[in-house]
């Protein structure tokens, strides 16, 4: 199966791992339930449509989006144990409602999604990952999986929006890549992501921005780094709701030797995981920040596969 290559930076932050017991993720779904009132298959994963949405199991294919193309109203059934990739490396295509229903127990070691704009504009939104992985890594690299892959050739910009990603065991939003490559930037706005480990949101490029979103980490799954502003930057963050609970860095900034900078506004971080600066690098609070977080699942990000993949009218 086509795999999704990242680099092996050596992560050095706390981790106490995965443990039993009641998920986050499951809860969050639940309190946010009340508060929210033409791809290329393989020729096995396809099932009848079910409402409006298409169902997908999961045989360890390859999904391709084209340039210009939406793909949207997928179910992909992950209860198969086996694992698929969804890539898209054009420009200007969309992924809209979307909803991964059970965990991401392949051990393929992949990304999820693996994706890039050439030039133009693409978006990705309203999609589920909730489920999460498990700790098996099927990978050479050493790699668990991950759930969006940024490629370094990425030159033009993606929009992430109402996107809820939980529990995977190799970052959430992995976009960091392009910094010394593609350039591109990268925007994720009112999205939320728990209890993933290296890092929740990953940026690196100029233009680059998390806005409108949340991050959540507790003692019941993987323990990564909130924010991780990469070289070059600048990065921004503004309106968001950091809470670590003091199990790893909020902010962190920096990497490999190399300095960036992250300007941060009317946000709450977690003082007790607090602020990381390495290799001359710089995080710049701003106007209204605090260290109070309570973090939610901001309106429109669907709490479940089904929800994401029948679409929202939010």
């Amino acid at each position: 199966m086509a795999q999704n290559p990242r680099t092996s930076e050596t992560d050095t932050s706390p981790t106490t791992g995965r443990n039993s017991g009641l998920s986050r993720r499951n809860y969050v779904r639940s309190l946010a339930a009340v508060a929210t009132a033409a791809t290329s298959l393989g020729a096995a994963g396809t099932v009848a449509a079910a409402d409006d949405y298409e169902v997908i199991e999961a045989q360890n294919q390859t999904i391709t989006v084209e340039s210009g193309e939406t793909w949207e109203n997928k179910l992909i059934d992950m209860t198969t144990g086996q694992d698929v990739v969804v890539t898209a490396h054009g420009s200007d295509w969309t992924i809209r409602n979307v909803g991964f229903e059970g965990e991401n127990t392949s051990g393929a070691g992949s990304a999820t999604f693996g994706i890039s704009d050439a030039g133009g504009s693409s978006t990705v939104e309203n999609v589920y990952l909730g489920d999460g992985s498990d700790s098996r890594n099927g990978s050479s690299s050493g790699h668990g999986q991950t759930a969006f892959w940024v490629d370094p050739d990425h030159a033009g910009h993606v929009d992430f929006r109402n996107v809820n990603v939980q529990g995977f065991a190799d970052n959430a939003i992995y976009a960091s890549a392009p910094g010394n490559a593609g350039g591109g930037t990268i925007h994720v706005d009112r999205c939320f992501a728990a209890n993933c480990y290296v890092s929740h949101f990953r940026l690196a490029t100029e233009g680059s921005k998390v806005t409108n979103s949340c991050v959540y980490v507790d003692e019941d799954d993987y323990d990564g780094r909130g924010i991780w502003a990469w070289a070059p930057g600048t990065v921004e963050v503004e309106n968001c709701q950091l809470e670590m609970n003091g199990r790893n860095v909020a902010i962190d900034a920096g990497a490999n030797g190399q300095a960036t900078t992250v300007v941060v506004r009317d946000t709450d971080y977690d003082d007790a995981a607090g602020i990381g600066e390495h290799d001359g690098s710089s995080v710049q609070l701003e106007d209204d920040v605090g260290t109070d977080p309570e973090a939610y699942v901001p309106s429109g990000v669907p709490t479940s596969a089904e929800e994401a993949a029948a679409g929202s009218d939010t």
